[in-house]
C-alpha cells in the first residue's frame, strides 16, 4: 500500500483507529472523519504519523459533510486510492417503539452515509481507472438480533449496494468489499451495551457479551487488528481480484 491514500469514516476510534493504523504500518497514507475536533487531534498525536495523517471533523449523518471530507482528501493529495465507509452505530429498540427521529438517525448514519461516500469516491474514481471501496458491515448483515430491526435492515441494504456496484465498477479497476464483524470490544461497546441488556432482560452488560461470545467458534471477541488486516489485504494488490464479497471476522457467528 505503499503511496496509497485512503480515508476512513469513523476513522478515531475503534475498528476505524485500526485500520488506520494498519494502513499506515502499510505505508499508506490516512485521512480520518469523525465529529470530535478534539479527538480527532488527539488520534494524529496518538498515531504520529507526521504528514501522512490528517483529520477533517464532520458528521456522517449530513451528505455535505460526508462529500467535504472525500474532495478534501483528494485536494489534499491529488487523488485518492482507497475508502473505508466505517462510521455506524445502533439504538437498540423494540420495532414497535422506535421513533421516527431514531429511524431516521440510524438510515442516514448506517446506510445513507455509505451512499454518500461510495458515490462521491467512484466520481474520483472512475477517471482515475482504479480504485477500492471498503465497507465495515456487521455479522448483523448477515443474521438478525430482537431490538436491532434498523441496524440490521441498513447493514442488509448494505449488502445489496456492494453487490451491485462492484459489478458496475469492476471494469474501472475499481473493487468494492465489505468486512462484517462479530462482537468485537471497542471504546464504543460500553456505551451500546447496557442499553442492548437492558433490552433483551440479561442482567448486567457483562452477561450480555458472554452471551455473544459464546455463539462464536472462538468463544472470545474479535480485535480490532484481525478486523485490519483484512481491510490491509483488500485495499492492497492482492485484493485486486475480491469484489463484490463479505468477509466475516465473526469467529465463527454468521452461518454464510
Amino acid at each position: 500500500m505503499g503511496g496509497n491514500v485512503a480515508a476512513i469514516t469513523g476513522g478515531t476510534r475503534g475498528i476505524g483507529r485500526g485500520i488506520a493504523e494498519g494502513f499506515l504500518s502499510s505505508g499508506a497514507s490516512v485521512a480520518l472523519f469523525g465529529r470530535s475536533h478534539d479527538k480527532g487531534q488527539l488520534c494524529l498525536k496518538e498515531l504520529q504519523a507526521g504528514e501522512r495523517a490528517a483529520f477533517v471533523a464532520g458528521d456522517a449523518t449530513r451528505r455535505e459533510d460526508v462529500e467535504a471530507f472525500i474532495d478534501a482528501t483528494v485536494k489534499q493529495h491529488g487523488h485518492l486510492d482507497v475508502v473505508v465507509l466505517n462510521a455506524g452505530a445502533p439504538i437498540p429498540a423494540r420495532l414497535a417503539d422506535v421513533t421516527d427521529e431514531d429511524f431516521d438517525y440510524q438510515m442516514r448514519l448506517n446506510f445513507n452515509h455509505v451512499f454518500w461516500g461510495m458515490r462521491r469516491a467512484l466520481r474520483h474514481m472512475i477517471p482515475q481507472g482504479s480504485g477500492r471501496i471498503i465497507c465495515i458491515s456487521s455479522v448483523e448483515g448477515k443474521t438478525a438480533k430482537a431490538s436491532l430491526a434498523i441496524y440490521t435492515a441498513c447493514k442488509h441494504a448494505v449488502h445489496g449496494l456492494v453487490k451491485s456496484t462492484a459489478r458496475e465498477v469492476g471494469q474501472h479497476g475499481i473493487t468494492v468489499n465489505a468486512i462484517c464483524p462479530g462482537p468485537t470490544m471497542t471504546d464504543a461497546v460500553p456505551e451500546i451495551g447496557p442499553k442492548i441488556a437492558a433490552e433483551w432482560g440479561i442482567a448486567s452488560p457483562e452477561d450480555l457479551f458472554e452471551t455473544w461470545f459464546q455463539e462464536s467458534a472462538i468463544k472470545r471477541p474479535n480485535t480490532v487488528q484481525e478486523i485490519a488486516a483484512v481491510a490491509v489485504l483488500l485495499a492492497g494488490e492482492s485484493g485486486a481480484g475480491i469484489t463484490g464479497s463479505f468477509f466475516n471476522v465473526d469467529g465463527g457467528i454468521a452461518p454464510y
